[in-house]
């Protein structure tokens, strides 16, 4: 790989940490402005899940889809960009491993910072989305694998 893509592969990892921070920490419409700032945590798997599957009707489909699949996707670009920037990257579990410690780390900053809350559901959503942007990667790679191969015939 030369030096270039490589470059311009964490340029578009940078822009999407960066993207990421600002959704996670100070947008306005995630209600990250809130001056009555209080500790707030869930350490029960699937707690929220679950409720925001139970009262969906009464919470509203778009903050179902916001929590549930929102969380899945903002980490989709995490788990498909990391294996681009490094060989060592480009197994399953070495990536699935990385993106529950990113999220970890996440939900550890919105707990000490009282932006948001410490969310046992989203670590597990993130981590999902990271495991799935890498069986994206994997698909794109094997892919592009068969459409060079048929070329070369």
């Amino acid at each position: 790989m030369t030096k270039k893509k490589l470059c311009f592969r964490w340029i578009l990892f940078g822009g999407y940490l960066l993207l990421l921070s600002y959704f996670l920490f100070f947008a306005e419409i995630m209600g990250r402005t809130n001056l009555t700032r209080t500790y707030h945590y869930n350490l029960v798997p699937f707690l929220e899940i679950k409720r925001f599957i139970i009262y969906r009707k009464k919470l509203g489909m778009t903050a179902v889809v916001v929590n549930l699949l929102g969380n899945v996707a903002a980490f989709l670009p995490f788990g498909f960009f990391l294996p681009f920037l490094s060989q060592k990257n480009r197994s399953f579990a070495y990536v699935t491993l990385i993106s529950f410690e990113f999220s970890l780390l996440i939900e550890c900053i919105q707990l000490v910072s009282k932006v948001g809350s410490f969310d046992v559901d989203d670590m597990i959503l993130n981590t999902l989305g990271g495991s799935l942007g890498y069986l994206c990667f994997w698909v794109a790679r094997k892919w592009k694998k068969r459409r060079n191969e048929k070329k070369e015939e």
